[in-house]
């Protein structure tokens, strides 16, 4: 059996029609729809999965939030990378268990969780923010999430155009409008065979991105796009969702080979 939930723990109540709502547990607490509201003090101390009743007779099932609900549903300052294309950074930033990631810029803090949770605790992720509202953002919403900034994370304020100490890392993942101006502090801060990832919305920031790389000598540079669309599957009735998630920005990952 899972652990009950506690007060101050975010939970995810689904409903029969497949809708998700991401809430906050409080002592005294109450959430309200259209179909009543349901108590908090009814889900605080039953394990995850319990089915509940809202005052009007609506049921709804509660689980604790994914990566994937979090990020979707989380306050946010600056926009956040959506769960498609953290997938997809993470493979083809290749970020595994044990590497040390820099991080650009933390932005709301969706892409520094799924690194965080990729690197392990083997692992670090050092992550600059020039905007000290919004990593005040990224830091609530990773301690919301995780419990607390964990110890394998670090949380820089500043630009990271002007340099970092740290040489021999890993990789450098950049969610920035200017990423460019980045490479040369990757290049002396990547290791030989690292990896260099940058993530921009439009066509020419791609070419922008791209020239630069492979004017300091990176190769392999590839430029993705993912769009996922998902499917209604009920009995016979199986057909494309009338809705796609499309563009939302594109990927371009470069391996270093060294000074």
């Amino acid at each position: 059996m899972s652990a009950p939930f506690e007060p101050g723990e975010r939970a995810l109540l689904l409903d029969r029609k497949g809708r998700r709502y991401l809430i906050t547990l409080k002592t005294g607490g109450e959430f309200h729809t259209h179909v009543g509201f349901v108590r908090h003090d009814d889900l605080i101390g039953r394990p995850e999965g319990v089915r509940m009743d809202s005052t009007g007779g609506a049921t709804f099932v509660a689980v604790r939030p994914g990566l994937t609900d979090f990020v979707l549903k989380m306050p946010r300052g600056a926009q956040v990378v959506y769960p498609k294309d953290l997938a997809m950074i993470l493979v083809g930033a290749d970020i595994a268990p044990g590497a040390i990631v820099l991080e650009a810029g933390t932005g709301s803090g969706a892409l520094t969780l799924a690194l965080v949770r990729a690197v392990g605790e083997r692992g670090s992720v050092i992550s600059y923010e020039a905007r000290e509202d919004h990593q005040a953002k990224a830091r609530a919403n990773i301690e919301a999430f995780l419990g607390k900034i964990p110890d394998h994370l670090e949380l820089r304020l500043g630009d990271v155009v002007d340099g970092v100490p740290e040489t021999g890392l890993d990789r450098v993942v950049l969610d920035l409008p200017e990423p460019w101006r980045v490479v040369p502090v990757a290049v002396a801060a990547l290791r030989a065979g690292g990896i260099f990832c940058s993530y921009v919305p439009s066509v020419p920031q791609v070419a922008a991105i791209t020239e630069a790389l492979k004017a300091a000598g990176f190769i392999d540079v590839a430029t993705t796009e993912t769009l996922v669309r998902g499917w209604h599957v009920e009995g016979q009735a199986v057909r494309p969702d009338h809705r796609m998630v499309a563009h939302t920005g594109f990927i371009t990952v470069a391996r270093f080979l060294g000074a």
